[in-house]
């Protein structure tokens, strides 16, 4: 039997047999090629079932590609949806509220006796209901404190602080006390109060809304000044939520002063001057913020003062062995609209020292 590579019909005659040929594996003789079937394909069958022995590359296309284009609209959409929601998006911060003016009621306490005096401040308090408050910003007490519904621990003390700031501004500052300033109460007002508290001081009006004296405690310096800088006080002050967005703090002080005859020697005798005030503030978180308060009530009593006197602009006090004048308040038209009605009270005697 012919091996692999021998042809049909046996190996050639004299050829070297089995593997002493090392080219019997590629080297056929002529009767192996005849032996071989060839078939060769039409021009049909090489068009329709045999692909081309060289690929056509496809035609350069032109511009961009499908896929820039989506991306180039998946981009614009998503700018344009940012813009949308930023300018129409529903959560947005509410509009600030408009700031409530500020309400205020000063009545003047006309003493029914000429007034105690004094050489020694120090005697007078000490003769008085006075006697047990402390001195300064001292007799500002805070209370203790803890989160509301709507805001925390750290909210309400920075409320509460910022009114007892005020309280200090504007009533034991002795520049605000001798009327040369008003810048220190005027810092810690929510902007949107300004307006009011600048007109009250350029045209000041009994009218419940531009009474300097309702924002703060001065004296005309004019008629009185301190003969003590240590002035008496004690009240309170209370912290609670006005609604969800609004804390409001309520502070009622009693504040003594001791005080003497303007540009008069120190051995002149003093007297005291007593304001009783209940001052209303609200906080906002924009409030909170910025320490500045919103001042809505302000209800002030102060003696002794001479009801005919104008206590708008400054107090105008009644100082040791004086009385009070004839006559009661200025008159009230209750024809003129947007006025406030003037009022007077009587000190009582037992506010004064004894001596």
């Amino acid at each position: 039997m012919g091996g692999p590579g021998d042809p049909p019909e046996g190996p050639r005659e004299g050829a070297p047999g089995g593997g002493e040929d090392e080219y019997r594996s590629v080297v056929f003789d002529e009767s192996f090629v005849r032996a071989a079937r060839l078939q060769e394909f039409s021009a049909q069958e090489r068009i329709g079932d045999h692909a081309p022995a060289v690929r056509r590359r496809p035609p350069l296309r032109r511009g961009l590609s499908r896929q820039a284009v989506i991306l180039v609209l998946l981009i614009a959409v998503a700018f344009g949806t940012a813009i949308y929601m930023g300018v129409r998006h529903p959560y947005q911060t509410p509009a600030a509220q408009p700031t409530d003016p500020l309400r205020m009621t000063v009545i003047p306490l006309a003493p029914q006796a000429p007034v105690p005096g004094s050489t020694n401040p120090e005697n007078l308090y000490a003769h008085s209901p006075a006697a047990q408050f402390r001195v300064g910003a001292e007799g500002i007490t805070m209370p203790a404190t803890r989160r509301t519904a709507h805001f925390s621990d750290s909210q309400v003390v920075t409320a509460l602080s910022t009114a007892k700031d005020y309280l200090v501004a504007s009533a034991l500052a002795p520049e605000v006390l001798n009327g040369t300033s008003v810048r220190p109460a005027r810092m810690l007002l929510d902007p949107q109060q300004l307006d009011q508290f600048d007109e009250s001081f350029d045209r000041p009006t009994a009218d419940g809304r531009h009474a300097p004296t309702g924002w703060l405690v001065r004296f005309d310096p004019s008629r009185a000044e301190l003969a003590d800088t240590k002035v008496r006080v004690q009240g309170t002050l209370q912290a609670a939520e006005y609604d969800s967005r609004t804390l409001e703090v309520t502070a009622e002080h009693t504040l003594v002063y001791a005080l003497r005859p303007a540009d008069s020697e120190d051995k002149a005798k003093a007297s005291l001057f007593t304001v009783r005030r209940e001052l209303h503030f609200r906080f906002d978180t924009d409030d909170l913020r910025t320490h500045q308060a919103e001042l809505v009530v302000s209800y002030v009593q102060a003696g002794p003062l001479a009801c005919a006197d104008d206590s708008t602009n400054h107090l105008r006090p009644l100082l040791a062995g004086q009385t009070a004048k004839e006559g009661g308040p200025a008159g009230t038209d209750p024809f003129a609209t947007g006025g406030a009605t003037a009022l007077c009270g009587s000190l009582a005697q037992s506010a004064q020292p004894k001596v």
